[in-house]
């Protein structure tokens, strides 16, 4: 496995760059907008495509790097399905899964520095964001913190996992990199409690200042995720309801990007063909699957997905190849649910 830990002096943040081999598939987590140029540099000195980037909460001391990378490579934004953000890519719940070529990671949702807060897991480690950190915990006075449902993450799941697991948190002030859950269960001050309330007056007492970035990153974390904003701008967007009118129509072909765990989650559009999105840019090429419809079969194609992210980035990659009747369902699944448009498990 390619494993990369890289840290933001700034923000004290670390993120973290995993693939299972070199020239294949990788994913990052929790990535910092000023340090999207290094990524991008990594990755092509490792001859890697970043195909997922994953944010653990919605951070209020930097900006996110998932939009940029969004642009620059086309990736797939993941974040809790919790989140304020106002459109990520995929949305994960408690125990899904997050899979790339060669790896998969478990979402586990561990609210308590904020309402929105997942960790991670691999078999031999897990991505705390700013839940569990070494030798500490997240504070809990902001973004619907609550110390409470914070002991609950800790003790009730984080602690339950094996002494040997990795941690890899989020943030470290004192030059830490990794830890252990039975090193943190042993040696992590804020661990020692007998009770939830010796916890919860704990974190109550810290009384810290906010973090000097929280006014700019918190609004602009929010607002991730903007390409829907552009293809609306240029009229490549249909609303649910304008799409409804083209079901079963000869000459239109409805574009599923979504992954199968969430086909089977939410249902499909009836008579919808499945282009998984990381597979997009192949078959937009010469020879692909999408340039033969559009092109060859003459049919006009609507994308979708769940929020309508993934299938605004790919109405922009179709029209760049050529495809200049192609369209995206704005608000994807979700707004055809809203629209009462049929779907079929």
């Amino acid at each position: 496995m390619i494993f990369r830990q890289l840290y933001d002096s700034i923000s004290s943040t670390y993120t973290y760059l995993l693939a299972s081999r070199h020239g294949g598939e990788a994913l990052i987590v929790d990535p910092v907008l000023e340090r999207v140029d290094r990524y991008i540099q990594l990755l092509r000195e490792l001859d890697l495509r970043l195909v997922k980037a994953i944010d653990t909460h919605l951070h209020a001391d930097h900006i996110t790097g998932l939009e940029a990378l969004s642009e620059r490579t086309r990736c797939i934004t993941v974040m809790g399905e919790q989140s304020k953000a106002e459109v990520v890519s995929i949305r994960v719940g408690d125990g899904d899964r997050v899979d790339i070529e060669g790896l998969s990671l478990e979402a586990l949702y561990t609210p308590g520095h904020t309402d929105d807060s997942y960790s991670f897991i691999m078999p031999d480690r897990v991505f705390t964001g700013d839940t569990l950190l070494i030798r500490g915990t997240g504070r809990t006075d902001f973004q619907n913190g609550d110390p409470r449902a914070q002991y609950d993450s800790l003790f009730g799941r984080l602690l339950k996992l094996p002494d040997e697991t990795l941690v890899y948190p989020a943030h470290d002030y004192k030059g830490d990199t990794v830890s252990t859950i039975g090193e943190e269960r042993t040696f992590n001050p804020r661990l020692q409690v007998k009770s939830v309330d010796e916890y919860v007056s704990l974190m109550n007492s810290l009384n810290l200042p906010n973090p000097k970035m929280m006014d700019v990153a918190v609004p602009a974390n929010m607002r991730i995720g903007l390409a829907r904003d552009i293809v609306t701008g240029r009229g490549w967007t249909l609303t649910a309801e304008e799409a409804k009118k083209f079901l079963g129509k000869p000459d239109v072909a409805l574009i599923d990007l979504r992954e199968d765990q969430e086909r089977r989650k939410d249902g499909i559009i009836p008579g919808s063909l499945h282009v998984p999105y990381p597979d997009v840019e192949e078959s937009l090429k010469a020879e692909g699957l999408l340039q033969q419809l559009g092109k060859a079969g003459g049919k006009h194609l609507i994308f979708f997905c769940t929020y309508g992210q993934r299938s605004a980035m790919a109405v922009q990659a179709a029209q760049a190849a050529g495809l200049s009747t192609a369209r995206h369902i704005r608000g994807g699944l979700q707004a055809w649910r809203q629209a009462e448009g049929p779907l079929t498990r």
